[in-house]
């Protein structure tokens, strides 16, 4: 402001007049003193006037940059825009020629640059800090701003990154993003000369990372209302399935299928307890990897999955490969896997396998995260219950209608037995009787270990011929017995018919083709082709005479076999000498069940 100089003279000159009377020299130095003390209080009366222009021009600046970053915020709908603008409206108010936009990872271990300047945005996602490293890093840790005016890239605390070019860069000022006083990222500025940054900078940088912060929380917040919808929908679905389908291993691949897309994660997968091996089988996977779906059986115990199967408790793992319990460390590293978790299937009081959740990155399972999974796990545990119980219900049914028809294959077996029984001893019908409803009993035996309504025919053939050795065979007698070929699964009906098959089959090589004989070999080969199932029964023992037909050759075994491949089976059967010995073969074609028998087989293995 300026004053005019005429208007201090004619206020001199009155003053002057005034005091004519006295002295004029002590007049004129009393005059001067006061021109001074007035020109000191002028000059402070500027400088005050001064200061609030400048405050003045700072709030309009700040109203205006707070009105910026209100306008890039409400022009941007997702987060990773907002955080461009933001960077674009820091360069503009602070001056500066760069700017970069930290957040810090899952585990809040590391700050990683989400957002940064044209000159640096091709390495967003590639540069991370661990909280305290770097002058940014040091922010994060303090929860203070810092500015360097001048060589930043001398100070002490300074992280180097050739791919930035940082050595550029002069002046630097860092302030944190905060949200209840948690921090959640850093922003930075910086100038290629030295720079002194003004409190009006600092507290447009502040602002800017107050916006920031409130984004970045909204947007977590809304990922976090999404991921619980759509975990409640998981929920939800898998509830519906497990009520609706009682194939358990179309519910359990169901269940990891949805689990992993609902959670984003790299695989899923479902293991069941084997009680006999005591161990852990994988039965369902998102994997489509056959490394990974071919892997080893887990023992109870052993790895992180069977200890935490054994200890029936939630054990995680940040990464697998680098975790010495963990036995696939090299699948994992090709398969892209990392965190783990895993949640026990338990229900009443028992665990009956465990759910597998990997990450493709390193990954912090949140309290939050493991009750959904546990919720998931329990909804498992459930549906194996469940189709354990549905299965056992519908045997029980299928057994009850088909005992009395079993109690008539007996009986009507007794019968044959009585009509060719004339000139035997007792003992020997008994046994031969006795090994048929063996063959009978093993078939239920099996189908009730199983928990599934099909029955696996190499196990059946294994144990029927175990019960030969046992009761059929004399003590002085050395016959090896063996099955080799295909497994597959039958269901009750063709189980049944099979059994019974085999053991005349194998009683008859035993009592014909080794009657003179004190040793031999006796062979069951198995086989399943695109359209049929093929089972041979070859014994080393006494050739069969060149006049054999056996439709024409009328004992009770044979009878037997010939109406239960026809009528049981609708296949064909017949016997005759080969290069290996004597071959009894049966034919017949696959049933309505066989697909679903391979599927559940799968399953089942």
């Amino acid at each position: 402001m300026r004053f005019r100089p005429n208007l201090r003279l004619r206020k001199t000159m009155r003053l002057f007049r005034r005091n004519s009377r006295g002295d004029p020299v002590e007049d004129v130095a009393l005059l001067a003193e006061e021109l001074q003390a007035k020109e000191r209080q002028l000059l402070e009366a500027q400088r005050v006037i001064q200061q609030l222009q400048e405050q003045l021009e700072e709030q309009a600046a700040e109203v205006d940059a707070l009105r910026r970053i209100g306008a890039a915020v409400g022009s941007a709908f997702e987060v990773e825009e907002t955080l461009n603008a933001l960077v674009e409206v820091a360069l503009r108010l602070t001056g500066t020629e760069s700017c970069h936009i930290y957040l810090l990872n899952e585990n809040r271990t590391e700050l990683v640059l989400r957002a940064a300047d044209e000159e640096a945005r091709p390495m967003v996602g590639k540069i991370r800090l661990k909280v305290g490293e770097g002058i940014t890093g040091w922010v994060a840790r303090e929860k203070r701003y810092v500015a360097v005016p001048r060589e930043a890239y001398k100070d002490h605390r300074f992280k180097y990154f050739p791919e930035m070019r940082e050595g550029e860069y002069e002046s630097m000022l860092a302030v944190p993003l905060l949200h209840n006083n948690e921090v959640i990222g850093v922003i930075n500025v910086r100038t290629h000369r030295p720079h002194e940054y003004s409190r009006n900078q600092v507290r447009i940088l502040s602002n800017i990372a107050a916006q920031v912060a409130g984004v970045i929380e909204r947007s977590r917040r809304l990922q976090q209302l999404e991921r619980h919808a759509e975990q409640v929908s998981t929920l939800t679905e898998i509830t519906r399935q497990i009520a609706s389908n009682l194939y358990l291993e179309e519910i359990l691949q169901f269940l990891v299928n949805m689990t992993a897309q609902a959670m984003g994660y790299k695989v899923c997968t479902v293991m069941l307890i084997d009680e006999e091996r005591k161990e852990l089988v994988v039965k369902a996977t998102s994997s489509k990897s056959q490394e990974y779906i071919s892997k080893p059986n887990i023992p109870l115990g052993k790895s992180i999955a069977g200890r935490a199967a054994q200890q029936g408790r939630i054990v995680t793992v940040q990464d697998v490969k680098e975790h010495p319990e963990y036995q696939f460390a090299d699948i994992a590293a090709r398969e892209g896997l990392c965190s783990l978790a895993c949640i026990p299937l338990r229900t009443k009081g028992k665990t009956l396998g465990v759910l597998n959740c990997y990450t493709e990155r390193p990954h912090h399972f949140t309290e939050e995260e493991l009750n959904v999974l546990m919720a998931l796990a329990n909804q498992a545990a459930v549906a194996v219950e469940h189709a354990k119980l549905s299965l056992r219900s519908a045997i029980l049914q299928e057994m009850h209608h088909r005992v009395k028809n079993n109690l008539q294959q007996v009986a009507s077996l007794l019968r044959l037995q009585m009509h060719y029984a004339e000139g035997a001893n007792a003992k020997e019908v008994l046994n031969e009787s006795l090994s048929r409803i063996l063959a009978i009993a093993t078939v239920h035996d099996l189908l009730s270990r199983e928990d599934l309504d099909m029955v696996p025919i190499k196990r059946l053939a294994e144990t029927i011929l175990f019960h030969t050795q046992q009761g059929l065979i004399p003590p002085h007698k050395h016959i090896d017995t063996r099955v080799i070929g295909d497994d597959f699964l039958l269901p009750l009906q063709q189980a049944t018919s099979f059994a019974l098959i085999l053991n005349e089959l194998v009683q008859n090589a035993v009592e014909h083709g080794f009657r003179d004989l004190d040793s031999g070999r006796i062979t069951v080969t198995i086989r399943e082709e695109p359209e049929r199932y093929r089972l041979t029964v070859v014994n080393d023992g006494t050739p069969l005479p060149d006049s054999f037909d056996p439709r024409k050759t009328m004992t009770l075994g044979l009878r037997i076999v010939d109406d239960l491949v026809r009528g049981g089976l609708q296949g064909t059967f017949d016997m005759f000498n080969s290069e290996e010995g004597i071959c009894a073969q049966v034919i017949f074609p696959k049933g309505d069940g066989s697909a679903n028998a391979d599927r559940r087989l799968r399953a089942h293995e």
